[in-house]
C-alpha cells in the first residue's frame, strides 16, 4: 500500500538540510576572523620587511652566492634589525624590499650575545614597525614573517607557546627570555619579525630546532628594544662581567647544612683574568660563589645573569664559601672588552 510522507517527515528533512546548509556559514566564522586578524597583521608590517644578503647583491644573478636572511625596518631613516648570525663578521650588506627595491646597508653593530644585529640602510621615508614594549602573553597569536627572497613576504602563523625559554648563543652564552612559539619557520626567515595581530613586532626570530615539530623561537622585542638603543648611542651593547672563569659544582650536603646556604649547587672560581674585577679582590681560585648580592647563584648561567643586568661601576657583593667558611666579598662591575 502506498503511504504518502506526512509533514512531519517533511518538516524534519526541510530542517536536516536547513541545518546542514547553515553549518558552513557558522563554522566558517572563527575561519574569517582568524584570517582576518593574520591579514592585518601581515599588510600593517609587511612592508617593514626585507630581505638581508651578504656576500652577493640583491640582484638575480647573485642570488645563488649572497646568503640570505631576513630583516624588519624600526625606524624610518633605515634602521633594520636583523640577527647577528645572519651578517656575521662582514660590515656591509644588501636589503630588498617587498616592491622590489634595494638598498646598500652599513652594519652599525652587533650583539653575539642575543644573536642580534643593527643595519643601517640608505634609503630614507621607510615603512616601518613598531616594537612592543610588553611581553606576550601565552596562547597569544602571533605571525612570523620573513622576505627570504626579496620579492615578497612569507606568512605562518601560531600562537606563544611559552615564555622565558634560554638558548645558547654561538659563542656558547645564554640567550634569556626566549618567546617560544608555533609559527613555522623557514632558514630565510631568521632575523625576521614576531608580530601580535596588530602587526607590532613582538619579537626577532632567531632559530628553529629541527625535527621538533615546528618549536620556533623569537629574542622579545624589549631585549631587542635595549640591544638598538645600545648600538645607537653608545656604539656596541655593553655588559658588566666579574672577570673570572668557573664552573657549576654540587656542594656537600653536610656544608650546606652547617653553612646554612640556600642552594646545592654553586660557581667554582677556576681562574681569573688579570685585567678584570676579581683579579683587583680577594676573590680566588678554588672559591664557591653562592649567591650575589643575597640572590642565590646555583651554576654559571645565573652568575651571568646576575652579573650581566648590573649597571656598570656598581658595587656587588658576593656570598662565597672557602673550604668551609663563609665569606662576603666586595667587587666593582666592570664592562666587558
Amino acid at each position: 500500500m502506498f503511504h504518502e510522507p506526512s509533514f512531519a517527515s517533511d518538516t524534519s528533512e526541510a530542517g536536516a538540510a536547513s541545518s546542514t546548509s547553515a553549518e558552513p556559514v557558522t563554522s566558517a566564522e572563527p575561519l574569517d576572523a582568524y584570517s582576518r586578524a593574520v591579514i592585518d597583521a601581515v599588510e600593517h608590517v609587511g612592508p617593514a620587511v626585507v630581505s638581508v644578503y651578504v656576500g652577493g647583491s640583491a640582484d638575480d644573478a647573485d642570488r645563488a652566492r649572497g646568503g640570505a636572511g631576513s630583516g624588519v625596518v624600526v625606524t624610518p631613516d633605515g634602521y633594520v634589525l636583523t640577527n647577528e648570525h645572519v651578517v656575521q663578521q662582514t660590515t656591509t650588506a644588501r636589503v630588498a624590499f617587498v616592491d622590489g627595491r634595494n638598498a646598500t646597508a652599513v652594519v652599525v653593530g652587533r650583539d653575539p650575545s642575543t644573536d642580534l644585529a643593527v643595519l643601517r640602510a640608505q634609503a630614507t621615508g621607510l615603512p616601518h614597525a613598531a616594537l612592543l614594549d610588553a611581553t606576550p602573553r601565552v596562547g597569544q597569536l602571533v605571525v612570523a614573517v620573513g622576505n627570504p627572497l626579496g620579492f615578497e613576504s612569507t606568512v605562518s602563523a601560531g600562537v606563544v607557546s611559552a615564555l622565558g625559554r634560554s638558548l645558547r648563543s654561538r659563542q656558547g652564552r645564554l640567550i634569556e627570555g626566549i618567546v617560544q612559539h608555533t609559527a613555522a619557520l623557514n632558514p630565510g626567515n631568521s632575523g625576521g619579525p614576531l608580530v601580535d595581530s596588530r602587526g607590532r613586532v613582538v619579537g626577532i626570530n632567531t632559530a628553529i630546532i629541527a625535527m621538533a615539530q615546528g618549536i620556533g623561537f623569537a629574542v622579545p622585542a624589549t631585549t631587542a628594544q635595549w640591544v638598538l638603543t645600545e648600538i645607537l648611542t653608545q656604539g656596541r651593547v655593553r655588559r658588566a662581567y666579574l672577570g673570572i672563569s668557573g664552573r657549576d659544582r654540587p656542594l656537600d650536603r653536610r656544608l650546606v647544612r652547617a653553612l646554612e646556604l640556600p642552594l646545592m649547587r654553586a660557581v667554582e672560581v677556576m681562574a681569573r683574568d688579570a685585567d678584570g674585577p676579581a683579579a683587583r679582590s680577594d676573590l680566588r681560585p678554588g672559591d664557591l660563589i653562592v649567591a650575589v648580592n643575597d640572590l642565590p647563584v646555583d651554576g654559571i648561567d645565573a652568575l651571568y645573569r646576575l652579573v650581566s643586568r648590573t649597571p656598570l661601576g656598581t658595587a656587588l657583593t658576593l656570598h662565597v664559601v672557602r673550604r668551609t667558611s663563609s665569606l662576603r666579598i666586595e667587587l666593582t662591575a666592570r664592562e666587558l672588552g
